[in-house]
């Protein structure tokens, strides 16, 4: 054949099909925020933001407490790790606390709002009575229990008030009472300015802020109109001012407000020193332990200036994450509060979320010199036992209420344990081996030879 060396005809190739149109190059941050989008409205996201959040806060809150306490408890002739140890046996106990709350249901945790209220208000007036009460820093909010351990009771106050106060809203909804006036704040508000009246007999003001704080969350999410909010916050505001004026203490701390000097009489000591510590810790820090000025520079370095110390030790890097779980922890707190049908579960959530939200940022603004120093720790990192263990407990009933959601139920019922459970072999009614044995019988099987019984 012509054309064909071997004489044979051509071979007749295929046509190609057309390729299909290859689908247009997705942007990496559109995929990437839709892939954080579908990661946050899963069921569990809210559960495992809680329980992973409060425990990484924690658990670098009792390393930052060793660190910054050894030479504060070497200069009163203590142990290096003493400060540790008491921080590390109250989070113990907290777990404990944080675990029953876990498992309570939410009728008891209702039922408990009131035993609570009427313990917090009788330990709060148990401070004021002479040879019962403590006075630390100036400030007569503490009892002593025994040995070196106190207690300070209007932290367990705010736990009390958003138990009491969620229990009582949930009860005036179900009842379709919150539509007057009267009934949102009576006796709520009463309530609260009783235990604020007793905070401050002792003068803790950064308590009572908190404090006021939860009152204003509990009746944003009670509905109340602005004109009722804004007469509420006119008559605190009113009384802050006139609590400050009256004292010069919280008008020296006023004063201090942004300074990076410590100023004639080193008045802004502590404000200025909290600055420096953060100044020098640079993008990684100095590094654990390495902190120059808790060596008696910066008072109050294991307590409420923490932060500071640890801006010094771990750098930008450390301060930032530290802000990143709790941005996490208060995020997944409003989703809590959002998404349930249950009013009190509602009012829970958000108080408890008001109150870890509120006082971390008072402490970290009185840091950075952006608020006044207020004197209160910062939540699950700072030491203190009494500030610790109201906190694991409240974290305990946001696990449960996140736990309690239709979805999060439906996502945990479907969850089966690696070890323990049986897996089926046959029809509804056959019996079933356990998983280790099958996948013992599989390797037993898979290594015996050909011809070898």
């Amino acid at each position: 054949m012509p054309g064909s060396r071997t004489g044979r005809p051509p071979v007749q190739r295929a046509a190609r099909r057309p390729s299909a149109p290859r689908p247009p190059h997705e942007n990496p941050v559109l995929r990437l925020h839709t892939r954080l989008r579908r990661a946050w409205d899963r069921p569990l996201t809210a559960y495992y933001l809680i329980l992973g959040g409060s425990l990484l806060i924690t658990g670098l809150g009792l390393v930052m407490v060793y660190s910054a306490s050894q030479i504060t408890a070497l200069q009163l002739s203590l142990s290096g790790s003493y400060f540790f140890r008491k921080q590390f046996l109250a989070a113990l106990i907290g777990a404990g606390l944080l675990v029953a709350a876990m498992r309570m249901p939410v009728k008891l945790h209702r039922a408990l709002a009131y035993p609570i209220l009427a313990g917090a208000v009788f330990l709060m007036a148990l401070v004021q009575v002479p040879g019962i009460g403590m006075s630390v820093n100036g400030n007569q909010n503490w009892i002593s229990v025994g040995g070196p351990f106190q207690l300070q009771p209007s932290e367990f106050g705010k736990l009390a008030l958003v138990l009491w106060g969620a229990d009582l809203l949930a009860r005036k909804q179900d009842k379709r009472l919150l539509t007057q006036w009267k009934h949102m704040l009576v006796p709520l508000v009463p309530v609260a300015f009783m235990l604020l009246g007793l905070i401050m007999l002792g003068g803790d003001m950064g308590t009572a802020i908190i404090l006021t704080a939860i009152l204003f969350g509990l009746l944003w999410l009670a509905g109340a109109p602005t004109r009722m909010f804004t007469g509420v916050l006119s008559i605190a505001a009113l009384l802050g001012v006139i609590l400050i004026k009256t004292s010069p203490n919280r008008m020296a701390r006023l004063a201090c407000l942004g300074e990076t000097d410590p100023g004639p009489g080193d008045s802004c000591w502590q404000a200025a020193h909290g600055i420096y510590a953060l100044a020098s810790g640079g993008l990684f820090g100095s590094g654990l332990g390495a902190s120059v000025e808790k060596w008696g520079q910066l008072p109050e370095a294991h307590t409420d200036f923490i932060f500071a110390v640890t801006g010094e030790e771990l750098g930008l890097a450390g301060t930032l994450s530290v802000l990143a779980l709790f941005a996490a922890l208060g995020y997944a707190g409003i989703r809590v509060a959002g998404r349930t049908e249950d009013p009190f579960v509602r009012y829970a959530a958000g108080g408890v979320t008001t109150w870890i939200t509120a006082q971390a940022v008072i402490n970290i603004g009185a840091v950075l010199g952006l608020l006044p120093i207020a004197g209160v720790p910062l939540p699950l990192f700072s030491y203190g036992g009494s500030a610790l263990l109201p906190t694991m407990f409240a974290i305990g009933l946001l696990i449960a209420f996140a736990r309690d959601e239709p979805a999060a139920r439906a996502a945990l019922a479907m969850r089966q344990p690696r070890f323990g459970r049986k897996r089926g072999a046959g029809g509804s009614g056959s019996k079933r081996s356990p998983r280790g044995w099958n996948t013992m019988r599989r390797r037993a099987s898979a290594a015996r030879s050909s011809g070898e019984r």
